[in-house]
């Protein structure tokens, strides 16, 4: 079995793949309770190896523009507590944002660069 997968003409050596899924899943520190890790982990590790991979690279773009706009989108939300849908919107975009950054996750690891529905491209 080989290290390297071939995706849209190109090959991700396991290296880079390795780092775009932990690119991804570094997204989860917020669900630790730190303070904006879902989006200072993606960040830090974006700014370290964009320079020398172009999928670590892309992978990092896609998952701060969707914790970008999973913050906006429960920003969203907070207004709406009391009106009583908040809370319930809250609790789907919880879940939601876990299970597409595992997605997210097992594709980069794959070598396939993901692409989040519903977010926005603010990098």
């Amino acid at each position: 079995m080989t290290d390297i997968i071939e995706t849209d003409h190109q090959e991700v050596p396991k290296e880079e793949r390795t780092w775009g899924m932990l690119c991804h899943l570094l997204a989860l520190t917020g669900y630790l309770g730190i303070p904006f890790g879902g989006i200072i982990g993606p960040l830090i590790m974006w700014l370290l190896k964009k320079d020398e991979s172009s999928f670590v690279d892309k992978c990092g773009r896609e998952v701060l523009n969707f914790q970008i706009t999973m913050i906006i989108a429960f920003l969203i939300c907070v207004p709406l507590v009391f009106v009583f849908i908040g809370i319930p919107l809250m609790g789907a975009l919880f879940i939601y944002s876990f299970i597409m950054t595992i997605i997210a996750s097992i594709k980069a690891n794959d070598g396939i660069l993901y692409k989040y529905p519903f977010s926005f491209s603010f990098l």
